[in-house]
């Protein structure tokens, strides 16, 4: 019974090890070795949570170190991507040789800060079939597949621009802390109207991944806010 127990939070674990390792990887500046080992987190994550039902062994410390894990993983490695772009921004290498403009990309840890505050806030709050702000993996999986996303769309002078990468810095930050309610990805039950929505989200998805690969995640996360808005107004 112990070992059952164990097998949700040796994946958490695994997920926190892949993490890890990714960190590495994104400091030396290999991001394509990144996103995979975010891949593969992304899979962790999900294992755990789904044989923590499954067995019904959800504990207080599994949901903690969940969280940790998501951090190291999710907000740490989004934080990383994120000041690789901006040191790669037309303004930072012009002006390599001034001091202040060598401390910009620092700000691109302001997704970490607003991710643990983001996981801080989930674990105290009610666990229900939506979320209060932008989840901190699909956070991930936007900006650390924005370097597919330019190179396949070739959209570099769009993303030399230092103000248009702090605006998305700001942006991400401020999506993981709102309240915005955004509806899960978890399907409810097999009944067709109850998860019209989300079934749409799956086949566009489905879609551009088909059509464009791992490049098309940015355009889903961007999709799956948009349709969460829409449900706001409507």
């Amino acid at each position: 019974m112990k070992i059952l127990n164990f097998i949700p939070n040796f994946f958490t674990l695994a997920n926190l090890f892949v993490g890890c390792v990714a960190v590495v990887y994104g400091v030396m500046g290999d991001l394509k070795t990144l996103a995979i080992l975010v891949s593969i987190g992304l899979v962790c994550d999900f294992f755990d949570g789904f044989f923590a039902r499954l067995l019904k062994v959800d504990s207080d410390i599994g949901v903690q170190l969940d969280s940790l894990s998501d951090l190291v993983t999710f907000g740490l490695t989004s934080s990383i991507v994120m000041m690789h772009l901006i040191r790669n921004s037309t303004f930072i290498i012009e002006n390599s040789s001034v001091f202040y403009a060598n401390q910009i990309p620092a700000i691109a840890f302001l997704v970490t800060l607003a991710s643990s505050y983001r996981l801080a806030k989930f674990n105290i709050g009610d666990k229900n079939l939506e979320f209060s702000g932008l989840p901190t993996p699909a956070n991930a999986i936007f900006i650390v597949f924005l370097p597919f996303f330019i190179e396949k769309f070739e959209l570099l002078i769009l993303f030399k621009n230092i103000y248009f990468l702090i605006f998305i810095v700001l942006l991400s930050s401020y999506m993981l802390i709102s309240n915005y309610p955004m509806m899960s990805l978890k399907l409810k039950n097999l009944n067709f109207n109850q998860n019209k929505i989300l079934l749409i989200i799956l086949l566009i998805s489905l879609t551009l991944l088909i059509i464009y690969g791992v490049a098309s995640l940015p355009i889903i996360i961007i999709i799956y806010i948009l349709v969460n808005f829409i449900r706001l107004v409507f």
